[in-house]
């Protein structure tokens, strides 16, 4: 797949599993969200969809209040499964859409936003994924599944 420079008319912004109970654990949680919190911004400036998981919210909590504060009109996907695209009715909401681009942060680097990612390019999208917007409890890995995503065909930005 030849990748194409973000396109503010053809990219969505998803958010994964940022979530108040599983922060404290996450190796440089302070920088993933103030990158998401910008991110955020600017899919607000360019009117760019944005859409929300949230894993198992009864043992993890829900989205970080300033995210959601920023973002009162994501979309939300509660999930069980450790990609987001196994989720029924997530994929069809991306395609909805009607772009191809998947501007991608979250946490954990090297489960859920490994697997929502490989997942997303099986489906025919190109996927961005933020270092600076995404995290592991152990930072090796985070840079593990970077060089599997890479190597999957994401642009690590």
């Amino acid at each position: 797949m030849v990748l194409s420079n973000i396109d503010v008319k053809n990219s969505m912004l998803l958010i994964v599993d940022l979530q108040e109970l599983l922060a404290p654990a996450i190796k440089d949680f302070p920088n993933i969200l103030k990158s998401t919190l910008q991110l955020s911004q600017a899919a607000i400036i360019h009117d760019i969809p944005a859409l929300i998981t949230e894993q198992y919210v009864k043992g993890l909590g829900e989205t970080n209040q300033q995210i959601k504060n920023m973002l009162p009109d994501a979309a939300y996907f509660h999930k069980t499964y450790f990609s987001a695209c196994a989720e029924p009715g997530f994929v069809d909401k991306l395609k909805s859409h009607d772009k191809k681009q998947v501007v991608v942060v979250g946490t954990e680097a090297h489960v859920c936003v490994l697997q929502t990612c490989l997942d997303l390019i099986e489906n025919g999208f190109e996927v961005i994924v933020v270092h600076d917007g995404i995290g592991s409890r152990n930072p090796q890995h985070k840079n593990l599944a970077v060089e599997q995503l890479r190597q999957a065909g994401a642009v690590i930005s």
